[in-house]
């Protein structure tokens, strides 16, 4: 994918000397590859990992690499053990138009880090790298963001590849119309697979989500998400950056800055191509949290809840009452054809048989008929057949997924009055 996807260009190279100071952290002691402490890497030269003294306390050296001027942009990544996705994500980034910027990496406390992949993009990049306790994505970025340098902060996930004009992207829109925050759509590339195509349809189409992640047509405004997300450095510090929520930390702060007054808009040219979950299983994992944290949102922020909010909720509901209404229907049928035969001598079974069919009729033609909506829209948008079955079974995974989560949290949140929760923690990257 890597050769089909990216195309590297090596940056022009310049000395920049400054200073860092002291920054330091708590680390734990860091698999057997992984050095501990803090690596910053450069365009020329870097600074040398320290080493702890204990086991809590890092102390960086002196290092060189640090403009005398403030970058433009930072652009943060949490990574948990994903190497291979922050290999793709470095390439795409050297071959940026837009050269003021540095990478600020971040291992979450990763079985599989990601140095050495940080070290062979060293020589193209500012590179800075981070390795520190598990804490989760939204205090991984804030972890990034307090050691960064640029003007702007771009968070992104590990598992987006940006093409050659992103950084261009933000910078026109910038010009244009200046922001405190933004954020962008993302898509599918050529490359992923069909599933993830699939699943790519469903977090993106009107029919599914009502475009509030960035569609042209939607039904809310636009929340930046964290896959995709910017922000000036210094409004992100005036906010205290994510809150400690596992899961909808991004739309968490997202709603901060909107209730702080800030302006934030979407920039629809800056787009990632954005992998997401690989499959089914990962991805009913990830939509039952987003279900669950959005009732977490609405305690918090009561105001927050919109209509389109509880589609996927009532849509659950819906294929449950359509299961319901096609299993009645069923048994009405069996019984008329093994029990009470239809006949002029026997009413029962008449009934029975015209009951089973309409029951039957009007369970199966609402998941019918949406189904075929769904296939056709993916199909024309993919050019594959494929694409289009597979996206059916992503838009009932990612609908009732999000609503049973949804559902679960409203029940133990608002009618027995729990606190917050999230479900899957343990597996949920596996």
């Amino acid at each position: 994918m890597k050769g089909q996807l990216l195309r590297c260009e090596r940056a022009a190279s310049a000395i920049q000397k400054g200073n860092f100071g002291n920054t330091r952290g708590t680390h734990p002691a860091p698999p057997p590859v992984q050095p501990a402490g803090i690596h910053r890497l450069g365009r020329r030269g870097g600074c040398r990992a320290t080493e702890p003294q204990g086991t809590a306390r890092i102390k960086t050296e002196r290092a060189i690499n640090l403009s005398e001027h403030n970058m433009k942009y930072s652009i943060i990544v949490p990574v948990f053990n994903r190497p291979d996705e922050v290999d793709e994500l470095l390439e795409s980034l050297q071959g940026q138009e837009e050269k003021d910027f540095e990478v600020v990496i971040v291992e979450d406390g990763s079985q599989k880090p990601c140095k050495e992949v940080c070290d062979r993009h060293a020589g193209q990049l500012t590179l800075h790298y981070y390795y520190k306790e598990n804490s989760g994505p939204g205090q991984s970025r804030n972890y990034g963001a307090e050691r960064a340098q640029g003007e702007y902060l771009i968070i992104l996930d590990s598992d987006v590849v940006l093409p050659d004009g992103y950084l261009r992207a933000v910078s026109d829109e910038l010009r244009r119309e200046p922001a405190d925050a933004f954020g962008g759509p993302d898509r599918a590339h050529d490359s992923f697979t069909d599933t993830q195509k699939a699943i790519s349809y469903s977090m993106t189409s009107f029919f599914t989500t009502g475009g509030i992640r960035g569609g042209k047509k939607k039904l809310d405004k636009f929340y930046p998400r964290s896959f995709n997300m910017g922000i000036r450095r210094d409004v992100y510090r005036e906010l205290g950056g994510f809150s400690k929520m596992r899961f909808g930390e991004d739309i968490d702060f997202s709603i901060r800055i909107f209730k702080a007054g800030r302006r934030c808009r979407l920039f629809p040219e800056a787009w990632v191509w954005h992998k997401r979950r690989t499959d089914f299983r990962k991805f009913w994992r990830q939509v039952y949290n987003s279900g669950i944290a959005r009732i977490n949102l609405y305690r918090k922020y009561p105001e927050s809840l919109k209509l389109v909010h509880l589609l996927p909720m009532v849509f659950t509901i819906g294929v449950g009452l359509c299961l319901l209404s096609t299993l009645t229907g069923l048994i009405c049928w069996l019984l008329q054809a093994f029990v009470y035969f239809p006949s002029a001598e026997n009413g029962w079974g008449a009934t029975l048989f015209f009951d089973g069919i309409f029951l039957m009729s009007a369970g199966l033609a609402p998941l019918v008929l949406y189904s075929l909506l769904i296939m056709a829209d993916s199909t024309l948008q993919n050019k594959s057949v494929n694409v289009g079955l597979r996206s059916v079974m992503a838009a009932f995974v990612q609908l009732t997924g999000y609503g049973c989560g949804f559902l679960n949290a409203w029940w133990k949140r608002c009618v027995l009055g729990k606190d917050e929760f999230s479900a899957y923690e343990k597996t949920f990257y596996k």
